[in-house]
């Protein structure tokens, strides 16, 4: 599949004037259409909902744009759970998934209302140490099988070495004392594998949940209000791989719902997902300029982001396609190397990758940045956060996180007496 920008060279110039490169960029059009289509896909199921994860692209212009669908958030921090309540999500709207959670994260998920999803079977007990027997009516637990999780095509990741989740035998267990708090609706949620790019992913984990709600459901008398399939639906980040059919993917589930749990009389479960990087990835790209260029053992472009920016490459050796915008005809025949300005050498975007010629002061689109990208930044080296843009469905620009400047970056030291100096107002 060809990988095409959502702006042309003449639009992002044009944004580059008012809005300094590096910047993300979002398409409201492609992430609008691609709500409209989960909601589509998963309709058959009254009380389907998508619960954004937010620490993919944890921005409150974006979070309500998938609220206009009726979708959820899934947190897993302070910071995430208030976001989600900044934007006006309401209790049930929130599913808070989180591992080796402070006190105090759970006391506002309660606080909140929100549906606090058990990492662990000790969290019971903590958890009660912290809201005493006031446990909510709805609650949810996370399962990890153990092994390797595979389909027809091979492995597809290993949750045995996965610190999420829980045992069959320590969820049947946690279940049952939970239901002894007083909690009277069940969920169930997976995460198994990570970034996959078949329709076949869901509607497996879909078969295997589904019939371990229903041996809880027989052996524990639990009513299962609803099934978390969590994320794992995937980006297809590079040209020669086919994207998922999100149609196809809930129509498998829907099959697998009807032969399993139906049956059962379980046909009211409610189906859930998390997908953050199939809701936003292909949606969001980082714009780049290349400024720089080196001839030693190797041709290098240098580029004004850097990893800090987005670190996936460095860090999983992730492959993000690029575009050099206005060149998108021309022949790859230049192997670049694309770096940014870290000390580090690991600091790449791409290794011996064919691109057309790159000239100095090119644009380069760096596709699939919508998800894990902008939320993974830091500041090594004193690199500042760039700013989000989203370009809104009428082609105008809205800055939906302007970038950071220099006295963000000191603003911690407000309280020592270098305050004056990096230009920080003093802490009264």
């Amino acid at each position: 599949m060809k990988k095409i920008p959502f702006v042309t060279r003449a639009q992002a110039e044009a944004i580059a004037k008012d809005h300094p490169t590096p910047f993300y960029l979002y398409d409201e059009r492609g992430i609008r259409k691609n709500a409209e289509d989960v909601k589509k896909a998963f309709a058959w199921n009254p009380g389907f909902c998508e619960y954004f994860a937010v620490k993919a692209t944890p921005n409150p212009y974006l979070m309500q744009i998938m609220q206009d669908y009726g979708f959820g958030f899934d947190c897993s921090s302070k910071a995430e759970l208030l976001l989600s309540d900044a934007v006006g999500a309401p209790g049930p709207k929130i599913m808070f998934s989180s591992n080796d959670t402070p006190a105090e994260e759970y006391a506002l998920a309660k606080k909140l209302g929100a549906i606090i999803n058990l990492d662990d079977i000790t969290h019971i007990d903590f958890l009660a140490s912290i809201i005493g027997d006031e446990f909510p009516k709805t609650m949810c637990c996370r399962y990890n099988p153990g092994g390797v999780f595979q389909l027809s095509n091979g492995i597809m990741d290993n949750p045995g070495d996965s610190k999420y989740g829980m045992t069959k035998e320590q969820l049947f267990e946690a279940y049952a004392r939970l239901k002894e708090h007083g909690v009277e609706n069940f969920g169930l949620h997976a995460f198994l594998a990570s970034n996959t790019v078949t329709n076949d992913y869901y509607p497996e984990l879909a078969a295997q949940l589904f019939a371990l709600a229903k041996e809880a459901h027989e052996k524990l008398g639990i009513h299962f209000a609803f099934i978390n399939l969590s994320g794992g639906v995937g980006c297809a980040y590079k040209p020669d791989q086919e994207p998922n059919d999100i149609y196809a993917i809930g129509e498998g589930v829907r099959k697998v719902y009807e032969k399993i749990l139906v049956p059962a009389g379980m046909g009211d479960v409610a189906i859930y997902t998390e997908m953050g990087r199939f809701m936003m990835a292909p949606y969001g790209a980082l714009v780049t300029r290349a400024f720089h260029e080196k001839h030693i053992y190797k041709e290098y472009i240098g580029v004004d982001a850097c990893a800090a920016n987005l670190m996936r490459p460095a860090m999983y050796g992730a492959y993000h396609h690029i575009t050099v915008l206005g060149k998108e005809d021309a022949p790859c025949d230049h192997k670049y190397d694309v770096t940014g300005s870290l000390c580090e050498n690991n600091d790449k975007f791409a290794i011996d990758r064919m691109l057309p010629k790159i000239d100095m002061g090119d644009l380069l689109f760096i596709h699939d940045a919508g998800a894990h990208g902008f939320s993974m930044g830091y500041n090594y080296n004193g690199r500042l956060w760039c700013a989000e843009l989203l370009l809104k469905e009428d082609g105008s620009v809205k800055e939906i996180r302007r970038a950071e400047t220099v006295e963000d970056y000191f603003a911690t030291f407000d309280h020592t007496e270098f305050a004056g100096k990096l230009g920080v107002s003093p802490r009264s």
